[in-house]
């Protein structure tokens, strides 16, 4: 679900990686559906690889916006440009009480409700195929893993 949504640095709004080109990788812009290049030196980080600090460890992003989702039942998260530091926070904590306060900071949740509001205005936030996909991948490593011992058995 969100491999392929980028958040580069310097430029507002979430990006859909397209391909690599020579002078970097072309994305598309979620919302404006405008092309660019972006340059290698950019920072850019895939969603999935973002996680939040909580108390017990870190939280993959999915698993964020899943709560928001679910928060909100399906609907939009509140507005982070129009709230307030203490109301984004409280309401962060609401949503995920064991996020580390210490750690994560209201730029931080700014950020993550806005790309929440914008995968979730653009229909882009789908929990149910990702967990049937997260129990397929776990079913085929386990045939595998039953599949190589089976094999070692026959050699034996």
């Amino acid at each position: 679900m969100l491999k392929d949504i980028l958040a580069i640095s310097g430029y507002s709004g979430l990006y859909k990686y397209l391909k690599k080109s020579r002078n970097g990788v072309i994305v598309e812009n979620l919302e404006t559906k405008k092309r660019m290049n972006a340059d290698p030196t950019a920072r850019i980080n895939s969603l999935e690889d973002i996680s939040i600090y909580t108390e017990n460890g870190d939280m993959e992003l999915k698993e964020v916006f899943k709560a928001i989702h679910e928060h909100e039942e399906g609907g939009k998260s509140l507005n982070p440009k129009k709230a307030k530091g203490s109301e984004l926070k409280q309401y962060f904590a609401e949503v995920i009480p064991e996020y580390d306060e210490e750690r994560v900071y209201t730029s931080d949740i700014k950020k993550i409700l806005t790309w929440y509001n914008t995968l979730q205005a653009l229909d882009m936030l789908d929990f149910e195929n990702s967990e049937e996909q997260e129990e397929e991948n776990e079913e085929s490593e386990q045939s595998k893993d039953s599949e190589e011992d089976e094999d070692k058995t026959n050699r034996t």
